[in-house]
């Protein structure tokens, strides 16, 4: 059955409106070409075969029998292959024939749900000019309005088509046409509409929007730059600015696909909309484009929620990053330094890594020379501070009127709000560059001296970190920063001064004898310097008897039962990639895993992760995986192991470090209330280095202390005694046992306590949590918690 038997009735009149040759070939067709051929089995060669001989004037009758007969029970499901070919053709159609092509895609009565039958009827009158199209509109907006029931066209080829070239018709209603190019499909896409719509439809911006919705190649052609250049206006210009800026605060929310709730941050076509505005600020000399290029790729470019492996939306970072790399110079690299701190999205690092070396090339210094030059000041004093009409900012982002925090309303508003602004941007630069220098100390990196006076101590930045570690020189003596007679020098324990002349490094322990790491955790405590992270008291991973024995692996932090979503956050934040489980298959989870993560020396460590077998029951059957089991840790070179032995110490130490910090942090043997054999050997077993490091700084630290008398450090507690009973606190965990029965006692830290001085910035926070029970418990009587006190009283 063809198209002449196959119409159905009410429609089989239209046949009338049809020349003689073209019913001609529609029985040819007919005959020679049964629907279910057309639609299933026609490829390349046997259409070759067919159309031996054929005119234009056979084609457009071929393709007007393959749209009659989607009316037709044959072709109702069938034949996008077939379509997509007869449209790709280029055909001069009559308005006669244009006409009935729509008339035929609008008759159906059920909802299509692909765009294939709107395919040939779309390339009728794509490359026709408006006055020509202006006919068919109603039809036009029909089919839009038909699409639009169906949740998933917004990404149909045919759909975007439809929309820009409606767009164009609509240009005397400039939120109509906005709202025909951007569908509402995701909450960003809301807002355009919403706040920007009539704007973005004006005659000065409409054109460069609808170009904007053309953006659906990776990277720009020249011709697309150069076309948005001729489109650009200023007051596009300011669209630019002010949509992108809002980028950077926009958050992913719940969006209903139609079937059901699912969490959206930008659908594709919004996502192309923000990439050509992107693109286009290759045309535009401003001072505020590469900072917001930089905003957002690393809102875009980070994960959901802010973290983890994955970005939010990796083309619109890519576009943002492509531009910057374009843009190139000293001024980008500032911006690629905060993305490449925060994000973690593998391509996306590599990407930046590229752009950097790229940079190095064309200025002749390293990659890390480049990130160090380029850190901004903020317009910061070199002592971290800024102060201007009574108001103070330091590089900590906090602003004070006269040593107050209250701000006068007499104060200039435009100077607060530039403070306030400021501010902002310090509070994300101030960890990523903290991150920076940390990632330093574990590479082992080494500099000139003066490179280090000029780019780091006399900073007001990387200052605020730099003036408060060790440095040394290439095995040569070590000291902390100070300037004297103008000038940088360094000063051991002993106060003995130091100059150094050539390169320097950032003092690590693990290169230390453990007299020498005592002297400088003795004269940190004893001078008051907290530092920025764990330096003096760092951890120091070294091979151990059984890593020895079991060669290529580490089974030191195997077995651990740890909070899934919260380690994976940890090590993704430490530069770990590729933790992926949870209760589905294998092409978008799995039960095990491998983090892995580069290092020094073109090494990567890999560490194992899977999910235990009650893991399925425990998350109540759904997707989410809420604890996982770590497994052995491995070294790699290339996809060959490297024997441990063969592992340079400082990589392996600092390897090692992060597992026993995601342990320390996220392990379920740290929870007040948990219980089991794991749950009691982690909270009162043996203490991990991290743990013995706690112990060591508690050593110092408690002499200090007002209930020093009340405690006494043993081998793995903090023994503190009360007026009521004598507590004893694990070092490891922060569990405590009451003698003298070694009851336990829960306690949920609701607070940070008592302060009290520590010589580092602590990941996790045990120490403070350790010290604030000690202050509680040394004072039980006078505990008012009833949760707390039932527990003491029984």
């Amino acid at each position: 059955m063809g198209v002449l038997d196959g119409l159905p009735s009410e429609v089989r009149g239209w046949l009338d409106e049809l020349d003689q040759p073209t019913l001609a070939m529609f029985r040819r067709l007919d005959t020679t070409l049964r629907p279910q051929d057309a639609y299933h089995f026609v490829n390349d060669l046997l259409l070759k075969e067919l159309s031996a001989g054929w005119g234009e004037a056979e084609w457009r009758s071929t393709a007007l029998w393959a749209q009659l007969l989607t009316l037709t029970t044959d072709g109702s499901i069938a034949g996008q292959g077939f379509l997509t070919r007869l449209a790709q053709r280029k055909l001069r159609w009559t308005p006669k024939e244009r006409e009935l092509l729509w008339r035929t895609t609008l008759t159906r009565s059920e909802r299509h749900q692909t765009d294939h039958v709107y395919r040939i009827p779309i390339s009728s009158i794509k490359e026709l000019p408006a006055s020509e199209r202006e006919p068919l509109l109603p039809h036009l907006l029909v089919a839009q309005r038909e699409m639009e029931t169906v949740r998933s066209s917004a990404g149909w080829t045919a759909k975007r088509l439809l929309d820009d070239l409606i767009a164009e018709h609509l240009a005397g209603d400039p939120a109509a046409a906005t709202r025909s190019v951007v569908p509402e499909c995701d909450g960003f896409a809301v807002l355009l509409r919403e706040e920007y719509g009539k704007r973005l439809g004006e005659a000065d911006a409409l054109p460069l929007l609808r170009h904007w919705a053309t953006t659906t190649s990776a990277t720009p052609a020249r011709q697309w730059t150069a076309r948005a250049g001729e489109l650009l206006t200023p007051h596009a210009v300011e669209l630019i600015q002010e949509i992108l800026g809002r980028v950077p605060a926009y958050r992913e929310a719940p969006w209903h696909s139609g079937y059901r709730a699912v969490v959206i941050y930008l659908h594709e076509r919004t996502a192309e909309l923000l990439r050509g505005m992107i693109w286009t600020c290759e045309r535009i000399d401003e001072p505020w484009v590469t900072g917001l290029l930089g905003d957002v790729a690393l809102a875009t470019g980070t994960g959901i929620g802010g973290s983890g492996p994955n970005s939010r939306s990796e083309r619109v970072a890519n576009a943002a990053l492509g531009v910057l790399a374009r843009r190139g110079g000293m001024e980008v690299v500032a911006q690629l330094a905060r993305v490449q701190a925060k994000v973690r999205r593998k391509s996306i690092l590599t990407k930046i890594k590229q752009i950097l070396d790229a940079i190095a090339v064309q200025t002749g210094l390293s990659p890390e020379q480049l990130v160090e030059r380029t850190v901004p000041t903020f317009g910061l004093d070199h002592d971290g501070t800024r102060t201007e009409q009574g108001l103070t900012l330091t590089v900590t982002g906090a602003i004070t009127y006269n040593g107050r925090k209250t701000i006068p309303k007499s104060v200039d508003r435009e100077l607060v709000a530039e403070f306030k602004a400021t501010a902002k941007e310090l509070k994300k630069a101030v960890p990523a560059e903290r991150f920076r220098v940390e990632r330093a100390l574990a590479t082992g990196r080494v500099w000139l001296w003066e490179e280090v006076c000029e780019f780091s101590l006399d900073h007001p930045v990387t200052g605020a970190f730099a003036r408060s570690l060790i440095w040394e020189t290439i095995q040569g003596p070590a000291g902390l920063p100070v300037h004297v007679d103008g000038a940088w020098e360094l000063t051991d324990p002993a106060g003995r001064r130091i100059r150094p002349s050539s390169e320097v490094r950032l003092w690590h322990p693990l290169s230390h004898t453990p007299e020498e790491v005592r002297a400088w955790r003795d004269h940190l405590l004893a001078i008051g310097l907290r530092q920025p992270f764990k330096q003096a008291f760092r951890e120091v991973y070294l091979l151990t008897p059984a890593e020895e024995e079991t060669h290529d692996h580490s089974r030191r932090f195997s077995g651990h039962l740890l909070r899934y979503g919260q380690a994976k956050a940890l090590l993704t934040e430490r530069g770990w990639t590729g933790m992926s489980l949870g209760h589905w298959d294998a092409a978008g989870g799995s039960d095990c895993c491998d983090a892995a993560r580069e290092l020094p020396g073109g090494l990567t460590a890999a560490w194992d992760f899977h999910l235990d077998e009650h893991s399925y029951e425990r998350d109540g059957y759904g997707t989410t995986a809420s604890i996982c089991v770590s497994g052995d840790l491995r070294f790699r070179a290339g996809i060959s192991s490297v024997p441990l032995a063969e592992v340079p110490p400082l990589v392996l130490s600092e390897a090692l470090r992060d597992a026993d910090l995601a342990v320390g942090v996220t392990s379920t043997g740290l929870d007040p209330e948990g219980h089991g054999d794991y749950w009691q050997s982690c909270s009162f077993g043996d203490l991990t280095e991290s743990a013995r490091v706690r112990h060591d700084a508690l050593s110092r630290l408690l002499p200090r202390l007002a209930i020093a008398d009340r405690c006494v450090l043993a081998d793995r507690f903090l023994r503190v005694r009360g007026d009521l009973r004598t507590y004893k606190i694990h070092l490891g965990s922060g569990n405590i046992l009451m003698e003298p029965n070694d009851a336990y006692l829960c306690i949920v830290p609701r607070g940070s306590g008592d302060q009290v001085f520590l010589p580092f910035e602590e990941d996790g926070g045990m120490l403070s949590i350790i010290l604030s029970k000690a202050f509680l418990l040394a004072a039980d009587a006078a505990i008012t918690d009833p949760s707390i006190t039932r527990q003491i009283h029984l």
